[in-house]
């Protein structure tokens, strides 16, 4: 007999496929055809002042629909962002006082959307930790994702963060994979090891124990017990990765901070390197062909938040294959510019790194380039001041600002 958990999520699956063959039919009414004319293009062999035409929700070869000028503007491909987790402040506004579900879910892909972001992968945590990073709240957000992706324009996705020694939740975190069609699985290890093993308190316990809605105690003894079955860990994660492979889903770590670490999750075909810590950790994943992650907030910033390597440094050295939001959704287009001027890269190559990058570290290859037959999705970006006044996702305008908009109506 099912569970009351299993009955609704199966309700909820249920009316999100019917609601959204529904609205899948609408958004193909929605999409445009449009002729955007004397703006400056970014294609794959770089900038040009050609026309670019869109309809169908694809990119076309030849004129269709209206003519728009877009003297004074750059287009550009659609952002796409392979690890953020800035929904949680929409999900989950004030910490046990509102959570917002499908409306935050909703608020979220507008703001995705104003920010040039296309594509979306929503990392959420499935930790011992708890409270937004725990489980329940995990299942709110696959629940909150099924329900509005098919009525957004953007393409929103999900990463599952599984953090190593959570043992005991593994098989509810596969259980989760399969029933929300996850594609992307993380892995992260959040205990503070060298601490525990000397017996010694965390920093930021107190904190951390009320985010979780325990006791400073009893997150501590957790984290304890935890930390005690490290040796169990290895084997339970080969066994993990084997079935998640099997089912085709990629795999990354996180925070990776040495090449006999990165060598080792390689092993399990694990071939993304998320945020490496070090150089060293960077060069061993390019060196084995493994794909290089790091965080736009960093570029933005000028320095990692927890005094690591610096993201502009390894871009520099030819390591990095995609620049991810990780918590803040402006940054991926700020972060492209800010290469730009720091000298690292031309624009070209610097807007690669938020589109077609990410795309192909994905497996999405039908978008990332603004090319006949791909995805329509596209940032238009005021040349002087490169504000993103416009976003078409999939063919629809997804988002739109300023004079542009009495352009185009």
């Amino acid at each position: 007999m099912r569970t009351w958990r299993e009955i609704c999520t199966f309700r909820q699956r249920r009316k999100a496929r019917i609601c959204g063959r529904a609205r899948h039919r609408e958004m193909e009414a929605q999409m445009i055809a449009l002729t955007f004319e004397n703006a400056r293009v970014l294609r794959p062999s770089g900038w040009d002042d050609g026309p670019l035409s869109i309809g169908g929700g694809l990119i076309l070869d030849d004129a269709a629909g209206r003519r728009v000028d877009l003297a004074g503007y750059d287009v550009l491909p659609g952002i796409v962002d392979t690890h953020g987790d800035g929904f949680e402040r929409h999900m989950a506004p004030r910490r046990g006082a509102l959570r917002e579900r499908d409306a935050g879910m909703v608020a979220c892909a507008a703001e995705l959307a104003a920010n040039g972001i296309t594509t979306a992968t929503l990392a959420q945590f499935w930790s011992w930790e708890g409270g937004m990073r725990g489980p329940e709240f995990a299942e709110e957000v696959f629940a909150a994702v099924a329900a509005v992706a098919p009525t957004v324009p953007v393409d929103l996705r999900l990463q599952l963060r599984l953090e190593t020694h959570f043992l005991e939740a593994f098989e509810r975190a596969e259980a989760a994979v399969a029933r929300w069609g996850i594609g992307y699985v993380v892995f992260n290890d959040h205990l503070p090891h060298e601490r525990l093993a000397a017996g010694r308190k965390p920093p930021r316990l107190t904190g951390q124990a009320l985010k979780s809605g325990r006791s400073p105690e009893t997150h501590l003894a957790l984290m304890q017990a935890l930390h005690a079955r490290t040796e169990e860990v290895p084997e339970a994660i080969d066994a993990l990765c084997a079935r998640l492979a099997a089912r085709g889903v990629a795999m990354g770590s996180h925070d990776d901070r040495s090449a006999e670490g990165r060598a080792a999750w390689r092993a399990r075909g694990v071939r993304v390197s998320e945020f490496p810590e070090t150089p060293e950790a960077a060069e061993a994943a390019r060196a084995g062909g493994d794909s290089v992650v790091l965080g736009a907030p960093n570029v933005v910033r000028g320095a990692s938040h927890a005094g690591n390597v610096a993201a502009a440094e390894l871009i520099a050295a030819g390591l990095c294959d995609a620049l991810a939001s990780d918590y803040h959704y402006p940054a991926p287009a700020r972060a492209a510019w800010r290469c730009v001027e720091l000298g690292l890269l031309d624009e070209a190559t610097a807007w690669r790194l938020v589109s077609e990058g990410p795309a192909r570290m994905l497996g999405l290859l039908d978008r990332g380039r603004l090319e006949p037959g791909l995805r329509a999705d596209l940032v238009v970006m005021d040349r002087a001041t490169r504000r993103i006044v416009m976003t078409i996702a999939a063919g629809q305008v997804a988002w739109l600002s300023g004079e542009v908009a009495a352009r185009l109506f």
